[in-house]
């Protein structure tokens, strides 16, 4: 049975047959008051989730920037592989340690600190921070470790939430923000934020790497044999000196296995509390509301708190007065003869921005019968890319419209 399926039947809605009117004018979607979610201080925590490419960096950009502008005292963290977030804000450069940014509105005494997360610098900082000086020199300088802490499947989303983890305890001892942005991971799926740091935490804890490098004795002894023919079936395909690295990382990690673990389940508590708030970010786009759908489930199912939804890049509402099937007629016929090819040009947009408006509309009150409950903003389609302060505030009005 899949999740959606566990969900619906647990909570009485989601996959249910309709039938009747609704099937044919489902109801649409209810407006996100994003300027009262900025506004309630309690609202500490703003998770941007969803799947990638659909706009996550520049949502949360946006609604960090309008927070600040509005008092709030914020720090974005953002996971943006092409650095258009250091470029918007006019940074040089974002990196692992916040830094402010300037030209905002400071007039309500708000301010705007913004970071890039460095996934193997926040790992390495784990590392410091919970072994001694010369277990952590063992530990850094280990060829798996540096496999582990670049490339591992899992990694970046894991250190993302130990990274929002250290912002929150500073956040709390200090007093310097009482708004923390979180950018999640562009992943192939948008549960992967939620399912990835387990996943390595359960591979840093599993038994099998622990087998490694435990002793030969009580019931490890009886296992010795069978362990033998599978380090030596690995020895012949990954190396013998990778398998040297694994139990020497495994031996010098062995202090930090728990601590993993423990921190994941805080910070999982974290995002289960009041003072936290997801916002799901989507397209409006069959496999991006799919997605964005599965996340509102699951947000359900693991009882975090959801603000709503976020449908960016909608296409604007053709000019009225000029029936879509019409313009597509006329563009034939143009097109056809020759004729004022300018013109034919015109109408053939027209006729697909009104097909496009169509379609999203169809798929928007899909998704609003589903989720009845699931508030949305609405993020028209942008002629140009958002590369300055100027444009995360039109982004931020448009949220808000």
């Amino acid at each position: 049975m899949s999740a959606a399926r566990r969900t619906a039947e647990r909570t009485g809605r989601g996959h249910r047959p309709r039938v009747g009117p609704l099937a044919a004018r489902p109801a649409d979607l209810t407006a996100l008051d994003v300027d009262g979610l900025l506004a309630d201080r309690g609202t500490r925590i703003i998770v941007c989730c969803g799947s990638g490419g659909v706009g996550k960096t520049t949502t949360s950009a946006a609604l960090a920037l309008r927070a600040a502008e509005q008092g709030r005292r914020v720090v974005v963290l953002t996971i943006d592989p092409a650095r258009r977030l250091a470029q918007a804000m006019g940074l040089t450069e974002l990196d692992n340690t916040p830094r402010p940014v300037t030209d905002v509105g400071h007039a309500s005494g708000g301010s705007l600190d913004a970071m890039m997360l460095d996934m193997k610098r926040t790992f390495d900082e784990v590392v410091e921070s919970h072994a001694s000086p010369d277990k952590a020199r063992q530990i850094l300088a280990n060829p798996f470790y540096q496999a582990v802490s670049s490339s591992f499947a899992g990694t970046q989303e894991y250190m993302a939430m130990e990274k929002l983890s250290q912002l929150h305890t500073d956040a709390w001892k200090t007093g310097r923000w009482d708004l923390i942005v979180v950018d999640t991971p562009p992943s192939r799926s948008a549960l992967d934020f939620l399912d990835a740091p387990e996943r390595l935490a359960s591979f840093l804890d599993g038994r099998f790497i622990r087998l490694l490098i435990a002793p030969a004795r009580g019931p490890v002894r009886l296992l010795s044999a069978g362990l033998g023919i599978v380090t030596d079936a690995l020895t012949k395909l990954l190396g013998a000196q990778l398998i040297k690295d694994a139990r020497t990382f495994v031996a010098a990690f062995d202090t930090l296995f728990g601590g993993f673990r423990q921190r994941a389940e805080q910070t999982y508590q974290l995002l289960q509390a009041p003072g936290t708030s997801f916002v799901v970010v989507a397209a409006p786009q069959p496999d991006a509301l799919r997605e964005a759908a599965y996340f509102v489930e699951r947000l359900d199912q693991e009882r975090m708190p959801l603000a709503g939804l976020v449908l960016n890049r909608v296409t604007p509402q053709p000019v009225a007065g000029l029936v879509g099937a019409d313009a597509a007629a006329g563009a034939g016929r143009l097109e056809r003869s020759g004729e004022h090819p300018v013109t034919a040009h015109l109408l053939r947009l027209h006729a697909d921005a009104t097909a496009a408006v169509r379609r999203e509309d169809q798929l928007r009150r899909r998704f609003s019968a589903a989720h009845p409950e699931v508030a949305a903003a609405q993020v028209p389609n942008l002629p140009t890319d958002v590369h300055d302060l100027d444009g995360l505030r039109q982004v931020g009005d448009l949220l808000t419209a």
